[in-house]
């Protein structure tokens, strides 16, 4: 009985991709305390996560429930619960409701009609849009890229209610970033996608010296984007220094991926982009602080 229940809540977790989740709901926490500029309201805290983790799961569960056969294609995710069948849609649709609810009217009810909105667009994007374009078009990535980088702007609106240059800095950060780790995972990923029938990019042909070009270009947008923040006074000196050391950190693996031009430069630069936005918004917070 206990193994049958742990076995089932394992099931819901990767549903949901947990683990993904938790850097939702902390990006989307990052945009409230930068809001907020306090870390008096607990209460407040734990239900723009606790949104943002229900709301996210649901856009998730949306993604599994759709490429259920593509899914069971690919060794990476073969063994999720649809995929590997031992979850029925049905169930998993009942979770999608119940979260998407929740979430949505968690927003509306403890902060604005904005925040709400705007998270139940994000989950739609993500959901209906760009999980079949990654079928027809490398654009899928530029579209998934839109709720992607909601999370820390959902945030800021929940406090402030309005949208205002600050939100659309957090959102632009987040937004830039995405593409050279999203590639960095692609490049990893390519012949399994292709294989599964997934238009992205890279694609097996095309993990090359001009891909890497593309990655650097967008490191270098990100990097100068990063500074904005502090030259528009929104933050100081502190958020600005670590922009540019973390935007010299990350460009160094584009860098080394565009040299080698191989699997183990893409995983490189991919766990240099796991590195830098938590850390990068993490000091943003520190700097607001002192």
């Amino acid at each position: 009985m206990i193994i049958a229940l742990q076995a089932k809540c394992n099931d819901y977790a990767q549903l949901v991709k947990v683990r993904l989740n938790l850097t939702v709901v902390f990006s989307a926490v990052i945009g409230y305390l930068l809001a907020a500029g306090s870390f008096a309201d607990w209460w407040s805290i734990f239900c723009i996560g606790l949104a943002g983790f229900l709301i996210t799961g649901a856009a998730n569960a949306i993604n599994q429930i759709l490429e259920k056969e593509f899914d069971a294609l690919m060794k990476r995710t073969k063994n999720r619960p649809l995929a590997a069948g031992r979850m029925e849609v049905g169930e998993a649709v009942l979770i999608v409701g119940v979260f998407a609810v929740v979430g949505i009217a968690l927003l509306a009810w403890q902060f604005n009609t904005l925040a709400a909105v705007v998270g139940a667009i994000s989950m739609l994007i993500y959901g209906f849009i760009y999980t079949p374009l990654k079928r027809i078009s490398p654009i899928a990535i530029l579209v998934g890229a839109i709720p992607g980088a909601l999370p820390p702007l959902i945030g800021w609106l929940a406090y402030a209610g309005m949208f205002t240059y600050e939100a659309y800095l957090l959102f632009g950060i987040q937004f830039l970033w995405q593409f050279p780790h999203f590639w960095a995972i692609g490049w990893l990923g390519a012949e399994e996608y292709d294989k599964a029938g997934f238009k992205l990019m890279p694609t097996p042909e095309t993990k090359n010296r001009a891909m890497a070009l593309q990655i650097i270009f967008y490191i270098v947008i990100l990097l100068i984007v990063s500074l904005l923040p502090t030259a528009l006074g929104m933050l100081g000196n502190i958020s600005g220094v670590t922009a540019f050391v973390l935007g010299l950190f990350f460009l160094y693996y584009g860098w080394n991926l565009l040299q080698k031009c191989d699997n183990k430069a893409a995983l490189k630069l991919m766990f240099a982009s796991i590195i830098y936005l938590p850390v990068l918004q993490i000091m943003m917070v520190i700097d607001k602080f002192i």
